[in-house]
């Protein structure tokens, strides 16, 4: 009898550890990206990572975190985007408008994060800022407000300049194009300058492109954001602009370390680092479209000293001292 008390006791010990230690289901994380794998880590997995494990979900222990890039190539977004949805992935991190789009055509059940977005609303993604619905919430950027303000700190940094390039990839904005230019003029105006677009779809098109700046002789350039092609060409777009003597200010400090000039931006690492607490409320049961979309409240702004000496440029000390970092 005591021999079966014993092997009965043992039983319903194993029983209670086992409810003490409830199953924990591993949980499987898209992440469709439409740069390249080989881009700093530091800028992109790390901090997204590091934002989950901070939450409690282990990479390869409690979550599975499934990477697609089109590596430059965004036409490859679509299909990447159905190979998650296939997958049957828990959730969808979008990084950038067009993986967004990719992601929202490939789905409409899976929730989707986006990642450094341009204005949701307007592309139809969701409702409202503050009510999204539908599957899709995360951070978003306005790239238009952010593009007047770049014009204002190159205009500082050029005092006597009159005519600025604006260089574009016009697919950005599609049928937007057309207000975007319409309202990065006015601001200009307000700024007395004079804008003038300078298209460039391809990398191909890129030196062409500055040669008709040099054409038009204008007198610094504004690179906007592009996931399409100009995020992607940032060494080669430096390079034309210490060329052809034009100082630049770019969308994101990548560029910068690139060699360009200047620029003022939103963190990249952390809108990926933020984008992991969708991720997390929303693997544990929060639903996407009721989760408010967010802005960024912090902007730096870098100042490339080595590339101002190089142009033979002096930065008025006012700005320097404006800079959040100063890279030499």
């Amino acid at each position: 009898m005591r021999r079966r008390e014993a092997i009965l006791g043992i039983v319903m010990l194993g029983a209670g550890v086992a409810r003490a230690q409830p199953y924990r289901k591993v949980r499987h994380v898209g992440v469709l990206h439409p740069g390249s794998s080989k881009e700093a880590p530091s800028i992109q997995r790390e901090p997204f990572e590091r934002g989950l494990r901070e939450l409690g979900w282990r990479s390869g222990e409690n979550v599975v975190i499934d990477y697609r890039y089109a590596e430059g190539d965004v036409s490859r977004l679509p299909a990447l985007a159905k190979e998650l949805a296939r997958a049957k992935v828990d959730v969808i991190v979008a990084r950038s408008t067009p993986a967004t789009v990719a992601a929202r055509n490939a789905t409409s059940t899976i929730p989707i994060v986006m990642s450094a977005t341009d204005d949701p609303v307007a592309a139809g993604f969701v409702a409202s800022m503050s009510r999204p619905g539908g599957n899709i919430t995360g951070i978003s950027v306005l790239l238009w407000e952010l593009d007047a303000k770049r014009l204002e700190i190159l205009k500082d940094a050029v005092p006597h300049m009159t005519r600025v390039a604006v260089l574009v990839n016009p697919n950005l904005d599609g049928p937007r194009y057309r207000e975007y230019i319409q309202s990065l003029t006015r601001h200009a105006a307000a700024l007395k300058l004079h804008v003038q677009m300078f298209e460039a779809r391809k990398a191909e098109e890129l030196a062409p492109a500055f040669a008709r700046m040099r054409e038009a002789e204008v007198h610094g350039v504004l690179v906007r954001a592009d996931p399409e092609t100009l995020d992607h060409q940032r060494h080669q777009i430096a390079a034309l602009a210490a060329k052809h003597r034009l100082p630049a200010v770019y969308a994101w400090r990548v560029s910068v370390d690139a060699g360009g000039l200047m620029s003022y931006s939103p963190s990249l690492p952390a809108f990926h680092h933020r984008a992991a607490t969708y991720v997390s409320r929303i693997l544990k049961g929060e639903k996407a479209g009721e989760l408010p979309i967010e802005q960024p409240t912090k902007f730096e702004l870098a100042i490339n000293v080595r590339a101002a000496r190089a142009l033979a440029l002096e930065i008025p000390r006012t700005l320097l001292f404006r800079a959040d970092e100063l890279v030499d």
